[in-house]
């Protein structure tokens, strides 16, 4: 197994070098996003020179919800390789069609922000020549399931990339929702709604509600109310290894569980979901420089002093940023 180790990561944990043969590549694309379907046209062909079978879908998400409905992808045989056009919805959709059986997805990114879909489309030859020349990397992303027992009676199980958000109706009044961690109770929160997050998911409604961010290949699940009405209500992250129990104790009308903002699961008073860390990581692949702290620095506009300067990607203001970082530290 070869190890990468990068610089910039600090003391992180090298990541697996992804350089296994590739000969069979899914694109799964967003054809509603622009300039998608000009990729497309280039990709193709330059693909079908470097391996010996490219499957093209151009309705990412027609194939990816019923693929998700099916005992596992709709292909003729299981590919090494997939390699997403899209954003980071197009990510999810894309995790979710191969959840029983995860293969490698690499994302070039058409969308607003990019976590997930780290690729630049500028940058999207370098970086396939990295992935099938066996340079980029592994970045294994925790998952999670969620399960509980529907009023009729029918289990229902989820897996998620990001995060299981149980929340109240557009028309309803706050829930009561109450939280356990194994058999110990937490705490009841009277709010719009619980967000349970991946570190992947922290950057997304968990961030938005006042969450943390974690770094990306770390393992915890973060537990962020949704405008709760108690003040002292804040974010807390669990153990990986913990079993969190959420209880619909009351509400005014129909409650829904979200997963990835794609499943959707009615709840109601009494019902209780049982989420924990999934098994099996996915396995997203980025380029052999990609650093987390970078990404977050470019998709979340930060800067490193409140003086006028160029953009992000400067190197001067990079400098300049590093410098005004640690006179305040």
């Amino acid at each position: 197994m070869t190890r990468h180790t990068d610089p910039e990561r600090g003391n992180l944990a090298p990541l697996e070098v992804f350089d296994r043969p590739v000969q069979r590549v899914l694109v799964l694309a967003d054809s509603t996003k622009a300039d998608v379907n000009l990729l497309l046209d280039e990709l193709e062909p330059w693909l079908a020179q470097r391996v010996n079978k490219v499957q093209i879908e151009r309705d990412l998400r027609a194939f990816c919800d019923e693929s998700a409905g099916l005992a596992g992808p709709r292909v003729d045989d299981l590919p090494e390789l997939v390699v997403v056009l899209g954003g980071d919805g197009s990510i999810l959709a894309a995790v979710r069609a191969f959840t029983r059986t995860p293969v490698p997805i690499v994302g070039v990114n058409f969308g607003r922000i990019g976590f997930l879909a780290s690729i630049r489309a500028s940058d999207w030859e370098p970086a396939l020549e990295d992935v099938l020349g066996g340079r980029a990397v592994i970045e294994p992303r925790m998952r999670l399931t969620a399960e509980f027992e529907s009023r009729n009676g029918s289990p229902v199980c989820a897996v998620a990339l990001n995060e299981v958000v149980i929340a109240r109706g557009a028309a309803q009044g706050m829930l009561t929702l109450s939280l356990s961690v194994g058999e110990q109770w937490v705490t009841d929160y009277r709010a719009d709604g619980l967000i349970v997050a991946t570190p992947s998911g922290s950057t997304a409604h968990s961030l938005a509600a006042g969450g943390p961010i974690l770094a990306p290949a770390m393992t915890g699940l973060v537990v962020t109310p949704i405008c709760p009405q108690s003040l002292s209500h804040r974010s807390i992250v669990e153990h990986p290894a913990s079993v969190l129990r959420i209880t619909v104790e009351r509400s005014s009308g129909l409650v829904t569980m979200a997963v990835d903002g794609q499943g959707h699961f009615p709840m109601y008073a009494g019902d209780r979901a049982v989420i924990r860390a999934h098994p099996v990581p996915y396995p997203l692949l980025a380029r052999p420089d990609s650093n987390p702290y970078r990404r977050v620095r470019e998709r979340l506009g930060w800067r490193g002093s409140f003086e006028p300067g160029p953009g992000v990607d400067s190197p001067k203001h990079t400098e300049q940023a590093r410098h005004t970082q640690g006179e305040v530290l």
